[in-house]
């Protein structure tokens, strides 16, 4: 069941049943802490979703465009950096680069990395020519090989994930964007967090909930690919 961040009317909203968990009021545990502790979960969820599964790129879904965006390739320019997406959300990862080519159709570029390039990597980018390979040299940084010969407007078109959307104190309706089933996690991340803070009785089983939900959290991301073909394989065993 989908669980809005606020629902004063019906008071089933993350912000109503964390207090309830709690047992305290608006006074004794604001708005503002729990906006903390849900962001602080939705990070621990994205974090996890990312790096369960490299075929599995998860984008929150409250996100309005695609993890996909373009810039401009620069005659003899190897770096780029992609920090940001056009909406301002930090890019943590990069999953692919494609480049324009001559005939005005994106193509793959190959991932190398510099342990493979034999000789000096300065000398692998002289000279400049036809792009080839990418290497990531940080999580949203790439040097191109050999380093572009022209420059070319949208020239890279790249894939990536992000940071999810986050919550504000004025937020009502919005949910958070993952899985309906992982919602409650939302609720019992932040009434273990005030409960900790505030020292409360019920701290200790607000920490055995905490467990629970951590838990399905990553058997749902451990078994999300259900049209996936799996596949036996042999087990090859060195006897030498």
């Amino acid at each position: 069941m989908s669980i809005a961040f606020s629902d004063t009317t019906n008071n089933t909203g993350i912000v109503q049943q964390v207090r309830k968990f709690m047992r305290v009021d608006a006074n004794q545990w604001p708005t503002a802490n729990i906006v903390n502790s849900v962001n602080n979960y939705l990070d621990t969820v994205a974090g996890y979703a990312i790096g369960a599964d490299r075929k599995f790129q998860w984008d929150d879904t409250n996100h309005t465009k695609l993890p996909i965006g373009t810039t401009n390739l620069v005659a003899n320019q190897a770096e780029y950096s992609f920090l940001n997406d056009e909406q301002g959300n930090t890019i943590l990862t990069l999953t692919r680069i494609d480049i324009l080519d001559s005939n005005g159709k994106y193509r793959q570029l190959d991932v190398v990395d510099q342990t493979q390039i034999d000789g000096a990597l300065d000398e692998a980018l002289i000279p400049a020519g036809i792009v080839t390979q990418y290497d990531k040299i940080a999580d949203n940084i790439i040097r191109l090989y050999p380093k572009p010969a022209t420059s070319v407007t949208n020239g890279l078109k790249f894939y990536f994930q992000r940071t999810p959307s986050y919550f504000t104190a004025t937020d009502t309706t919005k949910i958070p964007g993952v899985a309906p089933l992982l919602h409650r996690g939302f609720v019992i991340a932040a009434a273990y967090d005030g409960a900790i803070t505030l020292g409360l009785q019920n701290t200790q089983a607000l920490g055995v909930e905490m467990q629970r939900e951590e838990e399905k959290m990553k058997n749902y991301f451990g078994l999300r690919n259900q049209d996936e073909v799996r596949k036996l394989t042999v087990f090859k065993q060195d006897n030498r």
